[in-house]
């Protein structure tokens, strides 16, 4: 009898293992003291020296590898306290929503480089009208890299952008430029500098682009109403003062508008023809982003290999946009339980929009309506220990935390078409807004068909896409 007991004892122990979530899947701890020490952190971090980036070490002759610094890093911040802070951010970041989504409104719409006229541009600073919106907004470049433009090279800080398709600088002279950090480029000065003509195969490629004296012009336009206008020519652009790529194309501005915090310019890291990756037939790239609040590097990397624990997921083609990156999610999860939601919420449509993209520019995460509240839903009822405070800025979903040292919230996870599944940090969802313990809820909704994945989600994660199998891969903890 005893032993009879003791099988079944057995048997059902093991059938429950088998169909019981793992706990540590359910929920995820984050520390609260932790994250508020990290609101101050980021106004003791120093602006970083203009010095040459370097070259991490590689077995690969073919692997480009340099640094990537968080913005607060680069410019340090005026702000005088985290919330103030906190707010400038979400301003930035709803801009840039907006731009991205009105690229793809415009795709949705059928209106296609081709069917611009001259006219309907100018290539003067008093007046820019180009109807073509590209993937990034006004300041809303979060993540800078150290590169050298030209021969011999001028080190200038670039906005990294997986939004965007053309690489562009500011260049001397200057009609109307921003302040940067650096000084602005001088063509005069590099002997590698040759501008295209108007019948090359990159000038081409531009959305808007206008021929004078047989040179071409090219013209990016933002949601926010900044751009920048000037000559497309071809550049060596150098990582660390070693590794040079020749004949790049990119876009030599002399009247630039907008608050791009300091960088120089923008290098595209897109799907399209025009991108960086593209242009060194690049068969992959990865980014770590790592804290935004610290003065920690990273890598951005081209041409590695992903990591074999990787959780990886389809890329998706758009082919009415594909200077975008969309991935094959088809649900999300609370505490180990997926959320209500139909499938067809996360899938592109025949005309080219709705989808899910991954975005460095873009900070919070952005889940159509109906699937942001479901989310949310589901994320209360697991935090109904928690108490309750009030919404901040597009964050409905806040709590007081400050008497906590710790708190377990449940695990949000993103799954995808081939069964693998994304278990997010706590700290990637559940984020300080001030220094006086106040947390939110880290996605948003949009009244668009169009969902972004954002940054926030993404820090201390690298994510690698590898463009010659159409996959993306994420390795937490390998930055």
């Amino acid at each position: 009898m005893a032993i009879s007991i003791f099988f079944f004892v057995l048997l059902f122990t093991t059938v429950l293992a088998r169909t019981t979530p793992d706990n540590n899947s359910r929920t995820k701890i984050l520390d609260i003291s932790s994250s508020i020490q990290k609101t101050f952190n980021a106004f003791s971090v120093e602006s970083l020296k203009q010095e040459e980036s370097t070259i991490s070490p590689s077995s690969s002759s073919s692997l480009l590898s340099l640094q990537l610094h968080s913005r607060i890093a680069v410019r340090g911040t005026t702000h005088r306290d985290y919330n103030s802070l906190t707010l400038a951010r979400l301003e930035r970041d709803s801009a840039r929503v907006k731009s991205l989504q009105t690229k793809v409104d415009l795709v949705v719409q059928g209106i296609a480089k081709s069917d611009l006229k001259p006219e309907e541009t100018e290539f003067e600073a008093e007046k820019i009208e180009g109807p073509i919106i590209s993937g990034t907004s006004q300041g809303s470049g979060e993540y800078f890299s150290r590169i050298g433009i030209g021969h011999p090279p001028s080190q200038v800080y670039m906005v990294l952008d997986t939004g965007s398709d053309v690489n562009w600088i500011q260049c001397a002279p200057c009609a109307d430029c921003y302040q940067q950090a650096d000084p602005i480029f001088e063509p005069t000065s590099s002997s590698s500098f040759t501008p295209l003509s108007c019948e090359t195969q990159q000038c081409k490629s531009l959305d808007v682009s206008e021929c004078r004296n047989d040179t071409c012009l090219y013209e990016v336009s933002y949601g926010d109403g900044s751009y920048t206008v000037g000559d497309f020519v071809t550049e060596s652009i150098t990582f660390g003062g070693e590794n040079a790529v020749e004949n790049v194309a990119i876009g030599c501005g002399h009247n630039n508008e907008g608050l791009f915090v300091g960088a120089a310019g923008l290098l595209g890291l897109g799907g399209g023809t025009l991108s960086f990756p593209s242009q060194i037939n690049a068969t992959s790239f990865s980014y770590c982003l790592v804290d935004r609040d610290s003065d920690s590097t990273s890598t951005l990397e081209f041409n590695g290999v992903t990591s074999p624990s990787a959780v990886t997921a389809r890329l998706i083609s758009n082919p009415k946009l594909d200077t975008f990156y969309y991935l094959d999610l088809t649900g999300i999860s609370v505490a180990g339980n997926a959320i209500s939601v139909s499938p067809l919420v996360f899938k592109v449509n025949d005309n080219g929009d709705g989808g899910v993209i991954i975005d460095s520019g873009t900070a919070v995460t952005r889940l159509v309506t109906d699937v942001y509240n479901t989310l949310r839903d589901e994320f209360v009822k697991g935090t109904r220990h928690l108490p309750s405070t009030n919404g901040v800025a597009l964050f409905d979903t806040c709590y007081d935390l400050k008497s906590m040292k710790s708190v377990e919230v449940p695990t949000v996870s993103f799954h995808f078409s081939n069964g693998k599944e994304l278990p997010l940090p706590a700290k990637n969802y559940l984020i300080p807004v001030d220094s006086v313990g106040t947390f939110c809820f880290a996605f948003a909704p949009t009244s668009s068909s169009l969902s972004i994945i954002g940054n926030v989600q993404q820090q201390g994660t690298r994510v690698s896409f590898d463009l010659a199998n159409s996959l993306i891969g994420f390795s937490p903890n390998k930055c």
